[in-house]
């Protein structure tokens, strides 16, 4: 058995948008003005890594943040 672990930072989706409101857009521009990869995250970034991540079998038991770097920039 593997287990590994996917912690996403702020994803743009519909849920997102549900929770920020008005402040959704605001959100992104600050993001796409501070994130190193100068872009909101968005699902297709988060399942190409768990697609990553079933498909390499050497990778267990690790945690994988998918944030866009914002753990450097905070």
């Amino acid at each position: 058995m593997r287990v590994n672990l996917i912690a996403a930072g702020f994803v743009d989706t519909p849920l997102s948008a549900s929770l920020l409101g008005d402040r959704l857009e605001d959100r992104r521009a600050e993001l796409r003005a501070t994130l190193p990869i100068g872009r909101v995250v968005g699902p297709a970034d988060v399942t190409a890594l768990a697609v990553h991540i079933m498909t390499n079998t050497a990778l267990t038991g690790a945690t994988y943040d998918i944030d866009g770097g914002q753990q450097f920039v905070w």
